[in-house]
């Protein structure tokens, strides 16, 4: 491809523009049928944004990984040709290290590194398994049909998020509350701006009690950094909201979105609750992290230097958007890419990323998915949809796709 397009330079393609867009009518859980056409043709597009700039579309797995390995691209908001999503009057602005480059990301990166080890993580399932029974426990015990989003899929990493940080579980109305308006896509900017430090200034209030008085939680291991001069108060904030955030709403989604996703693929729903093989519960976890990839803005880089890819040279300045939902749809990783197999070896996926920013938290997404997958639906064998499907409502309206709600009856 030459690196002047013939022609005029397509508009961003319906899934990547500043926010969500509907998923194909056949099928909720597909990417739009345009950028699987985009990735038949080509592993790189230019595509235009809302700003006029002309960023490369990158729909390709093995070219996405490439990017992403690669040093000469930077996740920093102000480098030249970085493609922002929105507006500056938006609000969008730089989430602690996850949009730095090394050495800062790095050094800020591995002050929280220690409580999402695998060994650490893997301390926790227990604790997160008798979370799942519980709140099983609940629904079965009351009436139904019930909202599984409100009394399954929100509680789960609300609870484990608010423990391994130290944050109160019954402030965790509070967060749900603001962070829904944080990632909605019709909030104003005022309402999301506003909601953003209303939850700051709250961290910020318990980081200063833990500088006080500390506890064996991640928020005293923060505020410990600011006591030792490595940090200042603000980092410190900036990085416990981005945890908290990053904690527990993805994850939700992906408990309620997932579920959904077997309630309509009965034979792979059979397979995982007729199981007690961890195995094939951690590989249907991987299968549907692919399936499903939740984050549809794309990931986000600006180039630094010339970089030859695909016999395409991105020139330095110049921005890229991965777009990771239809590179774990590249039908030459993943045969068949758009069907749901949970015995499929699917960890290669990238819905966590890859390279240097690859997500922190994974290990304990993993864990919780594995304890969530692969104890619901042997709990509640009957499990299905109340209603139909054409009734359930997508989020096209936010940030991170899911379902607004998900009864379920048995």
């Amino acid at each position: 491809m030459a690196d002047t397009l013939a022609g005029p330079v397509p508009e961003v393609p319906d899934a990547v523009p500043e926010f969500p867009m509907p998923r194909s009518s056949r099928c909720p859980f597909d990417p739009p049928p345009g950028l699987k056409d985009l990735q038949a043709e080509t592993p790189l597009t230019k595509v235009r944004l809302w700003d006029g700039s002309e960023p490369w579309l990158v729909t390709r797995y093995a070219e996405q990984r490439a990017i992403l390995g690669d040093s000469r691209v930077s996740a920093d908001t102000d480098e030249p040709g970085y493609p922002t999503k929105a507006s500056p009057e938006a609000g969008e602005g730089k989430l602690s290290f996850i949009m730095m480059d090394d050495p800062e990301h790095a050094r800020l990166r591995r002050m929280v590194t220690a409580p999402f080890a695998i060994k650490r993580v893997e301390a926790l399932r227990p604790a997160v398994q008798r979370i799942v029974d519980d709140l099983i426990d609940d629904m079965l015990a009351g009436p139904g049909p019930v909202d599984l989003v409100e009394a399954f899929a929100l509680p789960i990493p609300s609870l484990v998020i608010c423990e391994l940080l130290g944050v109160p579980y019954e402030d965790h109305a509070f967060f749900q509350d603001h962070t829904k308006t944080m990632v909605h896509r019709d909030a104003s900017p005022e309402e999301r701006g506003r909601a953003s430090r209303e939850v700051a200034m709250y961290l910020a209030g318990v980081i200063g009690q833990r500088l006080a008085e500390p506890k064996d939680d991640l928020l005293s291991s923060i505020a410990g950094r600011i006591e030792a001069g490595e940090i200042d108060h603000q980092q410190a904030t900036e990085m416990a909201l981005l945890l908290l955030i990053a904690g527990h709403e993805t994850t939700a989604n992906m408990i309620a979105l997932g579920t959904l996703a077997l309630l309509q693929n009965p034979d792979q729903l059979a397979l995982l609750r007729e199981t007690d093989d961890p195995k094939l519960v951690a590989s249907a976890v991987e299968e549907l992290l692919r399936y499903l990839h939740i984050t549809h803005l794309g990931r986000r880089r600006a180039v630094t230097a010339d970089i030859e890819i695909a016999g395409q040279v991105i020139k330095a300045g110049e921005g890229v958007i991965m777009v990771n939902e239809i590179g774990n749809r590249d039908p030459d990783v993943f045969p068949d890419p758009d069907r749901l197999d949970i015995t499929r070896d699917a960890r290669r996926h990238v819905a966590f990323g890859f390279g240097n920013h690859q997500c922190l938290g994974q290990p304990l997404a993993r864990m919780e998915l594995q304890v969530v997958y692969g104890t619901l639906y042997r709990r509640i064998p009957t499990l299905k949809l109340a209603g139909v499907l054409e009734d359930v409502r997508f989020k096209e309206d936010a940030f991170i796709y899911g379902v607004h709600e998900l009864p379920v009856a048995w």
